[in-house]
Protein backbone atom coordinates (compact mmCIF):
# COMPACT_ATOMS: atom_id res chain seq x y z
CA UNK A 1 0.00 0.00 0.00
CA UNK A 2 1.43 3.27 -0.90
CA UNK A 3 -0.49 6.62 0.36
CA UNK A 4 0.09 10.04 -0.90
CA UNK A 5 -1.27 13.48 0.21
CA UNK A 6 -2.35 16.27 -1.67
CA UNK A 7 0.71 18.15 -1.08
CA UNK A 8 2.88 15.37 -2.86
CA UNK A 9 0.99 14.81 -5.96
CA UNK A 10 0.66 18.50 -6.18
CA UNK A 11 4.51 17.63 -6.30
CA UNK A 12 5.08 14.92 -8.53
CA UNK A 13 2.19 15.11 -10.82
CA UNK A 14 1.23 17.93 -13.50
CA UNK A 15 -1.58 20.23 -12.25
CA UNK A 16 -4.14 20.69 -14.64
CA UNK A 17 -7.72 23.08 -15.11
CA UNK A 18 -9.99 20.90 -16.75
CA UNK A 19 -13.41 21.66 -18.50
CA UNK A 20 -15.95 18.78 -18.69
CA UNK A 21 -19.57 18.28 -18.80
CA UNK A 22 -20.48 15.69 -16.03
CA UNK A 23 -22.68 12.72 -15.88
CA UNK A 24 -23.63 13.35 -12.59
CA UNK A 25 -24.05 17.43 -12.46
CA UNK A 26 -25.59 16.92 -16.33
CA UNK A 27 -23.78 19.98 -16.72
CA UNK A 28 -20.21 21.16 -17.33
CA UNK A 29 -18.08 21.95 -14.45
CA UNK A 30 -14.74 23.10 -13.74
CA UNK A 31 -11.95 21.00 -11.79
CA UNK A 32 -8.59 21.65 -10.39
CA UNK A 33 -6.90 17.96 -10.74
CA UNK A 34 -3.93 15.96 -12.17
CA UNK A 35 -3.72 13.61 -15.11
CA UNK A 36 -4.67 10.56 -13.92
CA UNK A 37 -2.24 8.21 -15.93
CA UNK A 38 0.39 10.40 -13.69
CA UNK A 39 -1.16 9.71 -10.68
CA UNK A 40 -0.84 5.75 -11.56
CA UNK A 41 2.17 5.96 -12.67
CA UNK A 42 3.10 7.27 -9.41
CA UNK A 43 0.71 4.88 -6.88
CA UNK A 44 2.27 1.63 -8.58
CA UNK A 45 5.70 3.01 -10.10
CA UNK A 46 5.33 1.33 -12.97
CA UNK A 47 4.62 2.60 -16.86
CA UNK A 48 1.40 3.45 -18.95
CA UNK A 49 2.18 0.42 -20.69
CA UNK A 50 2.67 -1.73 -17.65
CA UNK A 51 -0.37 -0.92 -15.97
CA UNK A 52 -2.37 -1.54 -19.39
CA UNK A 53 -1.92 -4.97 -19.27
CA UNK A 54 -3.67 -5.02 -15.30
CA UNK A 55 -7.23 -4.63 -13.67
CA UNK A 56 -7.97 -2.35 -11.29
CA UNK A 57 -10.29 -1.53 -8.94
CA UNK A 58 -11.44 2.42 -7.96
CA UNK A 59 -13.37 2.07 -4.07
CA UNK A 60 -15.10 5.08 -2.83
CA UNK A 61 -15.46 6.11 0.78
CA UNK A 62 -18.88 4.55 0.80
CA UNK A 63 -18.67 1.52 -0.43
CA UNK A 64 -18.94 1.79 -4.10
CA UNK A 65 -15.67 -0.43 -5.65
CA UNK A 66 -15.63 0.36 -10.01
CA UNK A 67 -13.48 -2.24 -11.80
CA UNK A 68 -11.61 -0.81 -14.87
CA UNK A 69 -9.63 -2.20 -17.06
CA UNK A 70 -5.90 -0.84 -16.99
CA UNK A 71 -5.67 -0.05 -20.62
CA UNK A 72 -9.02 2.49 -20.43
CA UNK A 73 -7.90 3.97 -17.14
CA UNK A 74 -4.49 5.08 -18.25
CA UNK A 75 -6.25 6.77 -21.86
CA UNK A 76 -5.56 10.43 -22.53
CA UNK A 77 -8.72 12.17 -20.86
CA UNK A 78 -9.05 10.84 -17.41
CA UNK A 79 -7.96 13.32 -14.15
CA UNK A 80 -7.87 12.92 -10.84
CA UNK A 81 -9.56 15.81 -9.06
CA UNK A 82 -9.01 17.54 -6.05
CA UNK A 83 -11.26 20.48 -6.12
CA UNK A 84 -14.18 22.35 -7.82
CA UNK A 85 -12.69 25.37 -9.32
CA UNK A 86 -15.96 27.28 -8.98
CA UNK A 87 -16.09 26.52 -5.14
CA UNK A 88 -12.58 26.76 -4.24
CA UNK A 89 -11.24 29.96 -2.41
CA UNK A 90 -7.74 30.16 -1.33
CA UNK A 91 -6.15 26.93 -0.69
CA UNK A 92 -8.33 24.46 1.23
CA UNK A 93 -10.20 22.42 -2.09
CA UNK A 94 -14.12 23.41 -2.26
CA UNK A 95 -16.92 20.92 -3.99
CA UNK A 96 -20.64 21.65 -5.10
CA UNK A 97 -22.79 18.72 -3.41
CA UNK A 98 -23.15 16.06 -6.03
CA UNK A 99 -26.08 13.45 -6.75
CA UNK A 100 -29.29 13.11 -5.27
CA UNK A 101 -27.92 12.48 -1.60
CA UNK A 102 -25.91 15.61 -1.84
CA UNK A 103 -22.63 14.34 -0.90
CA UNK A 104 -19.52 16.00 -0.87
CA UNK A 105 -17.14 14.41 -3.83
CA UNK A 106 -13.75 14.74 -2.02
CA UNK A 107 -11.17 14.17 -1.07
CA UNK A 108 -10.69 13.04 -5.04
CA UNK A 109 -13.33 12.72 -7.77
CA UNK A 110 -12.19 10.56 -10.75
CA UNK A 111 -13.49 12.53 -14.02
CA UNK A 112 -12.79 12.51 -18.06
CA UNK A 113 -12.59 14.84 -20.34
CA UNK A 114 -13.19 13.81 -23.88
CA UNK A 115 -17.30 13.25 -25.04
CA UNK A 116 -16.67 9.13 -25.68
CA UNK A 117 -15.38 8.88 -22.25
CA UNK A 118 -18.91 10.52 -20.49
CA UNK A 119 -20.57 6.80 -20.00
CA UNK A 120 -20.12 6.60 -16.15
CA UNK A 121 -20.85 2.69 -16.79
CA UNK A 122 -18.15 2.36 -19.26
CA UNK A 123 -15.61 4.56 -17.45
CA UNK A 124 -14.66 4.99 -13.97
CA UNK A 125 -16.14 7.88 -12.34
CA UNK A 126 -15.98 7.62 -8.41
CA UNK A 127 -16.04 10.71 -6.31
CA UNK A 128 -15.40 10.19 -2.17
CA UNK A 129 -12.34 8.51 -3.90
CA UNK A 130 -10.46 6.81 -1.47
CA UNK A 131 -8.02 4.27 -3.22
CA UNK A 132 -6.75 2.51 -6.57
CA UNK A 133 -5.80 -1.01 -6.20
CA UNK A 134 -4.10 -3.87 -9.20
CA UNK A 135 -6.75 -6.70 -8.62
CA UNK A 136 -6.98 -10.07 -10.07
CA UNK A 137 -10.56 -10.03 -9.75
CA UNK A 138 -11.14 -14.42 -9.29
CA UNK A 139 -9.00 -13.80 -6.27
CA UNK A 140 -10.47 -11.00 -4.71
CA UNK A 141 -13.78 -11.46 -5.67
CA UNK A 142 -13.78 -15.45 -6.10
CA UNK A 143 -17.55 -15.97 -4.68
CA UNK A 144 -19.18 -13.78 -7.43
CA UNK A 145 -18.20 -16.21 -10.12
CA UNK A 146 -20.70 -19.33 -11.42
CA UNK A 147 -17.82 -21.41 -11.68
CA UNK A 148 -20.65 -24.46 -10.95
CA UNK A 149 -21.64 -23.18 -14.94
CA UNK A 150 -20.15 -24.31 -18.15
CA UNK A 151 -17.70 -21.36 -20.06
CA UNK A 152 -19.82 -19.63 -22.43
CA UNK A 153 -22.83 -19.99 -21.14
CA UNK A 154 -25.70 -17.63 -19.83
CA UNK A 155 -24.16 -17.17 -16.68
CA UNK A 156 -21.02 -16.49 -17.71
CA UNK A 157 -22.04 -13.92 -19.78
CA UNK A 158 -24.43 -12.55 -16.95
CA UNK A 159 -21.42 -12.27 -14.87
CA UNK A 160 -19.48 -10.61 -17.36
CA UNK A 161 -22.33 -7.73 -17.32
CA UNK A 162 -22.75 -7.70 -13.59
CA UNK A 163 -19.02 -7.46 -13.39
CA UNK A 164 -19.01 -3.90 -15.86
CA UNK A 165 -22.97 -2.44 -14.52
CA UNK A 166 -23.14 -3.92 -11.32
CA UNK A 167 -20.52 -4.78 -9.24
CA UNK A 168 -19.66 -1.17 -8.65
CA UNK A 169 -22.74 -0.66 -6.15
CA UNK A 170 -24.00 -4.11 -5.57
CA UNK A 171 -22.30 -7.51 -4.08
CA UNK A 172 -22.69 -11.18 -4.97
CA UNK A 173 -22.21 -13.51 -1.63
CA UNK A 174 -20.76 -10.27 0.17
CA UNK A 175 -18.13 -9.55 -2.37
CA UNK A 176 -18.34 -6.40 -4.53
CA UNK A 177 -19.79 -2.50 -4.04
CA UNK A 178 -21.62 -1.75 -0.76
CA UNK A 179 -23.66 0.98 -1.98
CA UNK A 180 -26.67 -1.03 -2.92
CA UNK A 181 -28.11 -4.52 -1.48
CA UNK A 182 -26.46 -7.64 -1.96
CA UNK A 183 -28.17 -9.30 -4.64
CA UNK A 184 -27.64 -13.25 -3.67
CA UNK A 185 -27.47 -13.84 0.30
CA UNK A 186 -29.02 -14.32 2.47
CA UNK A 187 -31.79 -14.55 -0.81
CA UNK A 188 -31.02 -14.48 -4.32
CA UNK A 189 -32.97 -11.25 -5.82
CA UNK A 190 -34.44 -13.78 -8.20
CA UNK A 191 -35.88 -15.78 -4.94
CA UNK A 192 -37.98 -12.81 -3.52
CA UNK A 193 -39.12 -10.52 -6.97
CA UNK A 194 -40.79 -12.00 -9.48
CA UNK A 195 -38.32 -12.19 -12.73
CA UNK A 196 -40.42 -9.73 -15.13
CA UNK A 197 -39.96 -7.24 -12.62
CA UNK A 198 -36.31 -7.59 -11.77
CA UNK A 199 -36.02 -7.06 -15.84
CA UNK A 200 -37.81 -3.70 -15.75
CA UNK A 201 -36.29 -2.73 -12.37
CA UNK A 202 -33.03 -2.31 -13.48
CA UNK A 203 -33.90 -1.37 -17.08
CA UNK A 204 -35.48 1.59 -14.95
CA UNK A 205 -35.52 1.84 -11.35
CA UNK A 206 -36.96 5.20 -11.39
CA UNK A 207 -40.06 4.24 -12.23
CA UNK A 208 -40.37 2.03 -9.17
CA UNK A 209 -38.62 4.18 -6.74
CA UNK A 210 -36.39 7.48 -6.52
CA UNK A 211 -33.18 6.04 -5.80
CA UNK A 212 -29.43 7.08 -7.05
CA UNK A 213 -29.78 3.60 -8.90
CA UNK A 214 -28.38 4.30 -12.62
CA UNK A 215 -31.44 3.13 -15.41
CA UNK A 216 -29.91 0.59 -17.61
CA UNK A 217 -31.87 0.81 -21.00
CA UNK A 218 -29.24 0.53 -23.38
CA UNK A 219 -29.38 -3.70 -22.21
CA UNK A 220 -31.13 -5.68 -24.41
CA UNK A 221 -33.67 -8.38 -23.49
CA UNK A 222 -30.77 -10.93 -24.15
CA UNK A 223 -28.85 -9.43 -21.78
CA UNK A 224 -31.46 -8.85 -19.39
CA UNK A 225 -32.07 -12.88 -19.66
CA UNK A 226 -28.70 -13.26 -19.29
CA UNK A 227 -28.18 -11.27 -16.14
CA UNK A 228 -31.31 -13.01 -14.41
CA UNK A 229 -29.14 -16.65 -15.81
CA UNK A 230 -26.50 -15.78 -13.57
CA UNK A 231 -28.59 -14.48 -10.81
CA UNK A 232 -30.28 -17.75 -11.15
CA UNK A 233 -26.88 -19.43 -11.50
CA UNK A 234 -25.75 -18.59 -8.32
CA UNK A 235 -28.80 -18.94 -5.87
CA UNK A 236 -27.13 -22.34 -5.69
CA UNK A 237 -23.56 -21.05 -5.28
CA UNK A 238 -24.23 -19.29 -1.64
CA UNK A 239 -21.38 -18.19 0.52
CA UNK A 240 -23.04 -15.95 3.27
CA UNK A 241 -20.48 -13.94 5.15
CA UNK A 242 -23.27 -12.53 7.72
CA UNK A 243 -23.87 -16.27 8.76
CA UNK A 244 -20.82 -16.55 9.82
CA UNK A 245 -20.40 -13.73 12.06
Amino acid sequence: MREFDLDTLKKECKLAAVVIDDPYYKRKKSYLAFPLKQVLALGFAEGAADIAKENLVFEALDGYAKPSAGARAVEDGGYLAFADADHTHGSEPGWEPIDRRGLDPGPYYVVWAKPEQSDANGYPWPFELASIEIVHFEKKYPYTLPTASAAGSAPWKGFEIFRTQCLSCHSINGQGGKVGPDLNVPQSIVEYRPIPQVKAYIRDPQTFRYSTMPAHRELSDAQLDQLIAYFTAMKAQKHDPGAQQ
